[in-house]
């Protein structure tokens, strides 16, 4: 299946796959907007942004945003992560204009009404409260600081109680100036549509979208020395991180890192969960996961215990390790994986929303499109001997750790890194 494609005079990215037979499309506006392009002051603007601009545009208050959606039965909704946000919407096929409409109103004419900003600022500070409470996930931001230091990529996407609290209108106004441009963003849609009504639907809607603005920070991630860090908490179950330096986004070998990490520590049959979980029962939960991003990457390792067996937990995940390291995959752990890979990948196709995610982040951050069949050809062609050379290079290199738990500074200590 080949991609409808087209660039609008003003720079905006479009990107369709056509899928006659669904009676359902997804569509997505993809911007180069998150906490990696944020100023220290700036930090959290991006996610406080995407939470602003369905609080009211020059065409909608909130309330009409939320029930003209509802009306159709759609979904409507967005994200932020370090590197994009995306504003999209699944609709059955016949609403598509009325989804893009609303999509295009919530991007170009928000009004960042003042009263409508303060009370968000409170959600978006119980947001924060909320991941603060949230063991494994504040062990992972804590990962992203011990892995990468004080720079962009590690900072957090909702910033901070006190960024939150201190942004000003005109701080938000002249981000969104500044980032929310057609030559910054791509429109994505998957499922049934007509092409030539999307063309004339996204010009009338989008053509006119002002081009100027865009100034993006220089992000370069710089290597640094992988440090642990611990928090301490008052729980029961000490969270455990370890971080392995990675392939950024663009590097094709991302397909041999994911059978790897499969066979590591991504799946019920993986060495980690079989060896952690099952044979030793120290653990619920264990998993690795790769994470890419334009200039950088990490893998991932997770696990939670008791506080008092947590060195001995880590020195299971490290022997594992080394273990894989040295003498690589089987070849039955290599077809499996490559296997889960391929069935994940097609099952995953038969979802509108999923496709529309990965066409639309694609081409916003690697300005590249990759076809169902290439990418079935891609993973047909995975060897064990690539797959092998990247995973002895990913563990023999320095890891990072972080630790959230009771005693987690002291327990730090006693592990051997």
């Amino acid at each position: 299946m080949t991609f409808d494609q087209i660039t609008l005079p003003n720079g905006l990215r479009i990107i369709g796959e056509r899928i006659p037979h669904f009676r359902s499309v997804s569509v997505g506006l993809w911007l180069g907007s998150g906490s990696q392009f944020e100023t220290v002051p700036e930090a959290g603007v991006s996610h406080f942004l995407e939470h602003m601009v369905f609080k009211g545009t020059e065409k909608r208050t909130a309330r009409q945003i939320a029930e003209e959606m509802d009306a159709v039965g759609g979904q409507l909704n967005a994200f932020t992560a370090k590197e994009c946000t995306c504003f999209y919407a699944k609709v059955v096929d016949e609403h598509l204009p009325l989804a893009m409409d609303v999509i295009a109103d919530l991007v170009t004419h928000p009004t960042f009404d003042p009263v409508e900003m303060e009370k968000e600022k409170g959600v978006v500070i119980e947001e924060i409260a909320m991941s603060e409470d949230t063991p494994e996930d504040l062990v992972h931001e804590l990962l992203m600081l011990a892995h990468y230091g004080d720079q962009n990529v590690a900072r957090p996407i909702l910033g901070t109680e006190k960024s939150v609290s201190g942004c000003s209108r005109e701080r938000l106004s002249g981000y969104w100036r500044r980032m929310y441009r057609p030559r910054n963003a791509v429109l994505s849609l998957a499922g049934n549509y007509d092409w030539d009504d999307v063309l004339d639907m996204a010009g009338r809607l989008l053509g006119s979208w002002d081009s100027e603005g865009l100034d993006k920070l220089s992000c370069v991630t710089r290597e640094v020395e992988p440090t642990i860090l611990t928090r301490q908490k008052d729980i029961e179950q000490l969270h455990i991180c370890l971080g392995y330096p990675a392939l950024p986004m663009a590097d094709d070998r991302n397909y041999e890192l994911s059978i790897f990490s499969s066979v590591f520590g991504g799946a019920m049959s993986s060495r980690l969960f079989q060896k952690i979980r099952e044979e030793s029962g120290l653990a619920y939960t264990v998993y690795s996961y790769p994470n890419a991003y334009t200039d950088s990457g990490m893998l991932s390792v997770y696990a939670a215990t008791n506080p008092e067996t947590a060195p001995q937990v880590v020195d299971m995940i490290l022997e594992e390790a080394r273990l894989i390291a040295e003498n690589g995959l089987t070849e039955a752990e290599f077809t499996m994986a490559r296997e889960q890979m391929k069935a994940s990948y097609i099952l995953g196709l038969e979802s509108t929303s999923a496709r529309m995610q990965s066409n639309g982040r694609r081409l916003l951050l690697m300005n590249t499109t990759r076809t169902e069949t290439e990418t079935i050809d891609r993973i047909n062609a995975i060897r064990p001997e690539a797959v092998n050379e990247l995973t002895r290079q990913i563990l023999t290199a320095p890891h990072s750790m972080a630790l959230v738990g009771k005693d987690a500074e002291k327990i730090a200590q006693k592990i051997n890194p």
